[in-house]
């Protein structure tokens, strides 16, 4: 996406002697967890219950003018409106496509724009389900070369906010005129699949997650959040013992040599590291946990679509409780590959179900609006792609990842 130039106007220096006085900035409790709420309310001088009531009134309801919270007292209002706020991250432009899926561009801080996708069930289907995409990072520091995302290079990470405020708007957006005694979410299921590499970004998007679990906030399940990962192996191994939500593997590839290819971060951390990480995530000591990991493979034609890959995938699986999701690839401009055939990809769905795998192949969404997987671009000032600054940027993330083992 294009930028146009923009004529900059030069603003006289204005020197004053004496110093102005600014007002401090409000703090934003949106992505707040409900510790650092109570927290920030015992600064306030106020009880810590009154955490789980604001936190309710933000998620449950929508509610984000302090005047409307009416179970809390006028003086806490009062307080509040003086000195925080609840502030999502800002809707530069939202396309709402002929099949249902709802896009939405998000300018953030420092001005880039991020993108949200939502995606509703079939016609077909009457569950009801609206499968939220969420962004997790400006632009993305991985680079896979099937991926218009990381084509645009990498910025920064988002906050908390910024990235729970995404859930805020897609459910706001079907509840506009209603009451906030009438508010319920209607957002189903959230996966962190949107633009960035969520375990690289660990510890706002592990804050995030929790509060859409929380009964206090959106009370999803825990099995209705997923997490997709490139491989960031040292970071599974901490995101079981965080905190229990699915897991999704962008494998696209049957073996090192072709996955080194499509998704550069399999020279650190190869199928065999990464593989070992998926089943500690699937048998994570609590018999409780029936997990499964969901594994995503796009399908390129003529490049990881043949039979002969479809059996070697076969084998590179094994015994891993999973289901494999074919994701028919989306090109996009000056995309290197092509899309396989339904053909293709049915015979290759085929030998993967013979082999006793649950294979399904994802229904192309939203692309009429470029939303559909691997389309998301925003505008991201690019501040590491393709150089020196880059790699240091990369291999900083990945060394203190690797701490973390």
């Amino acid at each position: 996406m294009n930028k146009p130039a923009i004529a900059m106007t030069k603003i006289p220096v204005v020197h004053t002697p004496e110093p102005i006085a600014t007002t401090p900035a409000k703090i934003n409790l949106l992505g707040m967890s409900q510790t650092e709420l109570a927290d920030y309310f015992k600064t306030i001088g106020e009880k810590p219950f009154r955490a789980s009531q604001v936190m309710k009134w933000i998620y449950q309801h929508g509610v984000t003018d302090f005047a409307l919270m009416t179970n809390l007292s006028k003086s806490l209002r009062d307080k509040l409106l003086e000195k925080a706020c609840v502030v999502a991250p800002e809707v530069v432009h939202k396309e709402y496509s002929d099949d249902g899926t709802r896009k939405w561009v998000f300018k953030v801080a420092g001005g880039s724009l991020v993108e949200t996708v939502l995606i509703p069930a079939d016609d077909s289907k009457v569950d009801g389900r609206k499968t939220l995409c969420i962004s997790s990072q400006v632009g993305c520091a991985l680079d896979c070369s099937f991926c218009s995302t990381g084509k645009q290079g990498f910025e920064r990470d988002l906050s908390a906010s910024e990235i729970i405020g995404q859930l805020w708007v897609a459910n706001a957006s079907y509840m506009e005129g209603v009451d906030s005694q009438d508010w319920h979410n209607n957002v189903t299921n959230v996966v962190m699949m949107g633009m960035g590499e969520p375990l690289l970004n660990y510890e706002p998007v592990v804050a995030s997650m929790s509060l859409m679990l929380s009964d206090h906030a959106y009370g999803l399940s825990k099995r209705r959040v997923t997490l997709s990962t490139s491989g960031v192996v040292p970071k599974m191994y901490d995101l079981y013992k965080d905190i229990d939500v699915a897991l999704a593997i962008s494998l696209h590839a049957p073996n090192d040599k072709l996955r080194n290819e499509l998704v550069p971060i399999n020279k650190k951390y190869p199928l065999e590291q990464l593989m070992a990480a998926a089943r500690a995530y699937v048998y994570d000591n609590n018999p409780r946990h029936k997990k499964h990991v969901t594994i995503e493979y796009v399908m390129l034609a003529g490049v990881n679509d043949s039979d002969e890959q479809a059996h070697e995938l076969v084998q590179l699986l094994g015994d891993l409780p999973c289901k494999i999701n074919l994701i028919p690839f989306n090109p996009f401009p000056h995309a290197p590959y092509g899309r396989s055939s339904n053909n293709r990809i049915h015979a290759f769905s085929n030998i993967l179900n013979n082999a006793g795998f649950v294979c399904t192949i994802r229904q192309t969404r939203g692309d009429d609006i470029d939303a559909a997987c691997g389309q998301l671009v925003g505008q991201v000032a690019d501040r590491t792609r393709r150089s020196a600054k880059w790699q240091e940027s990369v291999k900083a993330r990945l060394a203190t990842a690797s701490d973390s083992v």
